[in-house]
């Protein structure tokens, strides 16, 4: 009567975790990696060649390199840190880091016009 040989446990055990035996699987994933890490390097070229242009002031061309790094950081969160298929409370989390993340950087455009620093 021993319990351990019997054949019920040991198929539970070789069939916990059927999905990893999908191989073609595997390969789209690595596909969509290496698509966006290309272009994470386009868009990291993109951004050096936009470092040698003047867009009026100092402060514009901040705001587009701005704009081009918070679109890489959206593509490594989306894809690399698998935030494209989470739940509903992974986003609630985002969004309010990203809020929180907006303010820190409004406090800083603040700081740029304080009249006391000048």
């Amino acid at each position: 009567m021993n319990e351990s040989n019997s054949p019920a446990a040991s198929e539970s055990v070789v069939q916990a975790h059927p999905e990893h035996d999908d191989h073609h699987d595997v390969s789209k994933h690595i596909k969509k990696y290496l698509m966006v890490g290309g272009l994470l390097m386009i868009f990291t070229i993109i951004t050096v060649a936009l470092s040698y242009f003047d867009f009026g002031s100092h402060k514009a061309n901040i705001a587009v390199g701005m704009l081009v790094a918070t679109f890489k950081a959206g593509l490594v969160a989306a894809i690399f840190m698998h935030l494209s298929a989470e739940r509903h409370l992974v986003y609630q989390i985002l969004i309010f880091t990203t809020f929180f993340v907006l303010v820190l950087f409004w406090l800083t455009y603040l700081a740029w016009y304080d009249p006391v620093v000048r």
